[in-house]
């Protein structure tokens, strides 16, 4: 198992800067996602690791060595693309063993690699077909293969189940997470997909615009996000969100706007906040508590506008004064389009943010 440090990584590509001042440290047998919207510079950094873009600025080491400027084939990785890159001439056993075979590994030490690999992911009754024979998952699978057999202590996944349908995303999802427990090997992949990121990381990296927003494992990250970004980017429906200001009275603090007063005082402020300081309260849906007018404390009123049914869950979209708020809910209470529903807000879990800086208070 190898660790990999990142320090103060700067890339530019066609005189745009993408990675910008970036450190990250992956300890050794760590899965580590790298999750962020399209275009934030996630698969640039993962490349930049596996050698092919060159930085303008800063070190990468792996397992201790600067790795910077070495050769890919010198780095001791391993990289599965988003696009499954078989050959399709070659049948499963020739396309995952090929590599060792250029490389002039013996015949017996091959074969006992691509043996493992293939009872790991359930590929020995497919060995003698080729890719035009096989499913996109099944392809998927060869390409994870192929990285396996070259026993690589770090391996980089960039996108790899991006090109399934959801069904398969799911079990290869479930393979995945197996695989690194069966193998130690240190992990880093790359995704836009949140789902993914959640059920696979031990830790993740959330990136906008080449810089890492928050770096932590993902209870965390979901329920104390950093600042404004994180916060809306992860979780689906995404974190309900009100404006307004901190207001103290008789020792408690508050958080107030035109429509809604909630008691923050429990709240974990890193430092205290100001008398009449703006920020953000941010609510995950599952925090939004649809009452029946039971004499639950707080109890508010918004207008139900649309459900969407997921199955063991509900999604309700409430208006809120102009407002629209999700709320998750598990029971099969009635309610009815375009009626006032009650609801109140669980304040154990929520969060707030500086109005101005959008960084957690």
């Amino acid at each position: 198992m190898s660790n990999v440090a990142i320090r103060n990584l700067n890339i530019q590509l066609e005189g745009n800067t993408v990675i910008e001042s970036l450190d990250l440290d992956v300890k050794a047998g760590e899965f580590v996602v790298l999750l962020g919207p399209s275009g934030c510079g996630k698969s640039t950094l993962l490349h930049s690791i596996a050698g092919l873009i060159d930085t303008t600025g800063g070190q990468i080491e792996i397992s201790g060595k600067d790795m910077t400027w070495a050769d890919p084939k010198d780095r001791g990785i391993a990289l599965v693309f988003q696009s499954y890159a078989l050959y399709p001439t070659m049948n499963v056993e020739r396309n995952m063993s090929f590599g060792l075979r250029i490389n002039g590994t013996p015949k017996q030490e091959i074969e006992r690699r691509v043996a493992r690999a293939a009872d790991m992911l359930q590929l020995g009754p497919l060995l003698n077909r080729k890719p035009a024979n096989l499913s996109g998952g099944q392809r998927q699978r060869v390409a994870i293969g192929r990285a396996i057999v070259r026993e690589a202590d770090v391996m980089l996944f960039d996108e790899p189940l991006s090109n399934l349908d959801a069904k398969l995303r799911t079990e290869l999802r479930r393979e995945l997470k197996q695989l690194h427990r069966q193998l130690g090997a240190t992990m880093i992949y790359v995704t836009h997909d949140q789902v993914e990121a959640m059920t696979l990381a031990q830790r993740i990296a959330v990136l906008k615009a080449g810089v890492v927003q928050q770096f932590d494992a993902p209870d965390n990250i979901y329920q104390q996000p950093a600042n404004l970004f994180v916060a809306t980017f992860l979780g689906s429906p995404c974190m309900n969100l009100f404006r307004g200001r901190i207001e103290q009275r008789e020792g408690r603090a508050l958080f107030c706007n035109e429509h809604l007063s909630v008691d923050v005082s429990h709240y974990p402020f890193k430092q205290q906040a100001a008398h009449g300081q703006e920020c953000v309260l941010g609510v995950r849906p599952e925090c939004i508590e649809i009452g029946r007018g039971d004499g639950a404390p707080n109890l508010l009123t918004a207008h139900l506008t649309l459900v969407e049914a997921m199955g063991a869950t509900r999604v309700l979209w409430l208006d809120f004064f102009g407002t629209q708020i999700a709320g998750v809910v598990q029971d099969q209470q009635v309610v009815e389009i375009d009626h006032p529903v009650a609801f109140s807000i669980r304040t154990q879990r929520i969060s707030l943010f500086d109005a101005n800086s959008e960084q957690r208070l």
